[in-house]
């Protein structure tokens, strides 16, 4: 395939592929991510899986969730990728539930195929009652709950970067 689309850029418009534009470039990058996505879906296939998410503002002070599935493919491998950065209007409980719901029906993933859930310790997400955990439980009841000690370790990251130039300056270099 590479050798097709060489063909059809190089030789019918070497002079025309600058793809400088970004409106260009963030349609590559949206077609990259949905091809992607695709192949995810397709290897999950009817699987069992794993939720893992985390929110925060984004730069321009949106709300967004990212989210992570975890899986075991046809070789017994546990795998783990990222599936989606999706906006929300707010973090409460209902709009990630709702936000989950969305992303699942938009790749025909099923939430009675999914085992575990993990998040951090905010009120939102691990709450009994009406937290993000909660909502998922009342519509699966095989969705454990699981805390994400990721977010301890990004936690303690932050708070030794920020005590350690060194490490501060390590991760800086990290980001460049």
């Amino acid at each position: 395939m590479e050798c097709k689309v060489f063909r059809a850029v190089n030789q019918n418009a070497p002079a025309n592929n600058k793809m400088t534009s970004s409106k260009i470039q963030k349609e590559l990058a949206n077609a990259c991510a949905a091809e992607i996505t695709c192949a995810i879906v397709d290897d999950i296939g009817d699987k069992y899986f794993s939720l893992m998410i985390d929110e925060a503002r984004d730069v321009s002070v949106k709300e967004q969730m990212g989210v992570v599935l975890q899986y075991v493919n046809n070789n017994g491998y546990v795998i783990e990728l990222f599936l989606a950065m999706v906006h929300v209007p707010d973090s409460s409980a209902i709009s990630l539930k709702n936000a989950i719901d969305c992303l699942f029906a938009k790749h025909g993933l099923s939430l009675s195929r999914l085992r575990r859930q993990g998040y951090d310790e905010a009120s939102n997400m691990r709450g009994e009652f009406n937290g993000l955990k909660a909502l998922v439980l009342k519509e699966n009841p095989y969705a454990r709950y699981i805390y994400c000690f990721a977010h301890q370790l990004q936690l303690v990251i932050v708070a030794v970067a920020k005590d350690n130039r060194i490490m501060s300056d390590f991760f800086s270099n990290m980001l460049l």
